[in-house]
C-alpha cells in the first residue's frame, strides 16, 4: 500500500512540474487527449447510425 501512495504522489508531482515548466506542451497534450475522445465518440456515433 505504501508503494501505491508514493507512486501516486510522484505522479502528481510530475504533472504539476510539467504544467509549470512547459505550459504550452501541457495544453497541447490535453487538447490532444480531448481530440482523441471526441474522435472516438464520433466514430462510435457513425457506427451506430450505420446499423440502422
Amino acid at each position: 500500500m505504501q508503494v501505491k501512495k508514493v507512486l501516486t504522489y510522484g505522479g502528481i508531482a510530475f504533472v504539476a512540474y510539467y504544467l509549470f515548466a512547459r505550459p504550452s506542451d501541457a495544453a497541447d497534450a490535453v487538447r490532444g487527449a480531448f481530440d482523441t475522445v471526441f474522435n472516438a465518440a464520433d466514430s462510435l456515433a457513425q457506427f451506430v447510425n450505420s446499423l440502422s
